[in-house]
């Protein structure tokens, strides 16, 4: 029961960082914000990141129900903001909003599990929870689709009312779980929060807004760069002397937790890198429809899903886990490689194939980073743990989203101020801005091939700068030390 309780919530999660990819290019053609289109991608994701070891570390001290509680309560006032959102900026606020919220359903759901299942028998349990990533992520991208062919995209946030409302009855009745009793009231680490929140927002914007809205040596992205490093600097003074930091250093005694972090930083930053914006590239070139565009993105979540309940069976059966990890990640630098292959006209069958390449390693690997990592600590530094380590995952992800999306949306405006005639908008800073899949349908033939060659020389050549990255996960899981899952749940 505590089990399903969960799945509800990370459904809510998992299925509002997928349900507007789809939306997006007619979300920005409508609002007129091309260049912030990023953004709504990139709020969400920056918003959960900065409150995951918030959560993990607030969960470990005073338990996670109340916590679980209140970030659904959350989501469900952005998700209402979204709905009645008017433009770009406050649509933006609502993802935020969203992600504050979103970034509990999932840490919380990762440590109530432990909380209440060995390590060695979460391996099944985790690969159902990839399948409720993998699921959401085929639905999201459909639900997204049908919504904005049919009553509009709005919907995409009206419908989280209802399952917000089932996932906050389900945690509220049937989680009953262990409560940390203390004989004087904890500190909070305040300031530890602050910092690592500074910290990661000025990392973000500077992989947003560097060489796109401001030069690299402009004096704004330098001052995000100083900022950054001197909150970095101060927060690992204040963790260091906190009385319960919100991000221990002494996690990073532990050399699997180090390794598999950097394994999931890099994860992070190709897999959101490659599927955050491959919707908007299979509606824009090959022409399909949103529905049909997430229809397309079926084989690499159905071959996440399969691999990630078969590799949980598999560990919880042997125990055996770092062979699968740097198999998976393997694959997965191998399915970036072949989707950096694309061309105008390349079959649709073959990027489904691709993509279901990219959806094997990821079933693979994904789920046990985290499972490594969990087993390394003790129960009462679980959710900490589990926080800190898809807090980095999160900021590769962010990193991952902000510099791929910056980077397309330049070159994509580049190329077509270069190459569409002064009538068609050619040399217009604004060219891309309003351009719709249902625009770039009607257009003359001519202009039609000039915008989709664009789209796809502006985003496929980035999906190979993603390989290295994914490699230097493989290098990092080469040194991870295979120790014993353990059988039962040690507590203080």
């Amino acid at each position: 029961m505590i089990f399903a309780a969960l799945m509800v919530s990370m459904l809510l999660s998992s299925l509002n960082q997928t349900v507007l990819s789809t939306a997006l290019p007619t979300i920005v053609g409508e609002l007129n914000g091309v260049e912030h289109m990023s953004w709504v991608i990139t709020a969400f994701i920056l918003a959960s990141t900065i409150m995951m070891p918030i959560y993990g570390k607030l969960g470990d001290i005073f338990g996670r129900k109340p916590l679980l509680l209140f970030a659904i309560s959350t989501f469900l006032i952005g998700s209402f903001i979204g709905a009645i959102a008017p433009d770009m900026n406050m649509l933006i606020l609502a993802r935020a909003i969203q992600g504050i919220g979103g970034g509990g359903l999932m840490i919380l759901s990762q440590a109530i599990i432990a909380d209440v299942v060995p390590a060695r028998e979460r391996g099944k349990y985790m690969g159902v929870m990839g399948g409720v990533f993998a699921f959401s992520s085929v639905a999201g991208p459909l639900l997204g689709g049908w919504l904005t062919e049919g009553p509009g995209w709005r919907w995409a946030f009206w419908m989280n009312v209802p399952l917000a409302i089932i996932a906050f009855a389900a945690a509220a009745t049937l989680l009953h779980i262990h409560k940390p009793v203390h004989e004087t009231r904890p500190k909070i680490d305040y300031l530890g929060m602050a910092l690592i929140a500074i910290a990661t927002t000025a990392i973000v914007l500077v992989a947003t807004w560097g060489g796109n809205q401001y030069e690299w040596n402009s004096a704004e992205i330098l001052s995000l760069i100083a900022a950054a490093v001197v909150a970095s600097v101060l927060f690992v003074w204040v963790e260091k002397k906190a009385a319960n930091p919100v991000i221990p250093m002494g996690l990073f005694k532990s050399k699997n937790f180090n390794l598999t972090t950097v394994a999931g930083l890099v994860t992070g930053i190709a897999m959101f890198g490659a599927i955050g914006y491959m919707p908007t590239y299979l509606q824009m070139v090959t022409g399909y429809g949103p529905t049909e565009a997430g229809l397309l993105m079926i084989p690499m979540m159905a071959c996440l899903l399969v691999f990630g309940i078969i590799v949980g069976r598999y560990v919880t059966a042997t125990g055996r886990y770092k062979k699968v990890m740097i198999a998976g990640s393997l694959v997965t630098a191998l399915g970036l490689f072949m989707l950096s292959t694309l061309q105008v006209d390349a079959p649709v069958w073959l990027i489904c194939v691709y993509l279901g390449i990219m959806g094997i390693g990821l079933g693979a690997a994904m789920q046990l980073l985290t499972l490594v990592a969990q087993n390394s600590f003790p129960i009462s530094m679980v959710g900490t743990a589990t926080a800190g380590q898809n807090y980095f995952r999160q900021v590769g992800a962010t990193l991952g989203s902000a510099v791929v999306g910056s980077v397309f949306a330049s070159r994509l405006g580049d190329l077509l101020s270069e190459r569409l005639p002064q009538a068609a908008g050619g040399g217009d800073a604004h060219a891309s801005s309003s351009l719709t899949p249902a625009i770039v349908n009607s257009l003359p033939e001519e202009i039609k091939n000039i915008v989709i060659s664009s789209y796809n020389e502006a985003l496929v050549p980035l999906f190979f700068w993603l390989v290295p990255v994914m490699l230097i996960g493989v290098i990092a899981l080469l040194f991870v030390e295979e120790k014993a899952l353990a059988t039962k749940i040690e507590r203080d």
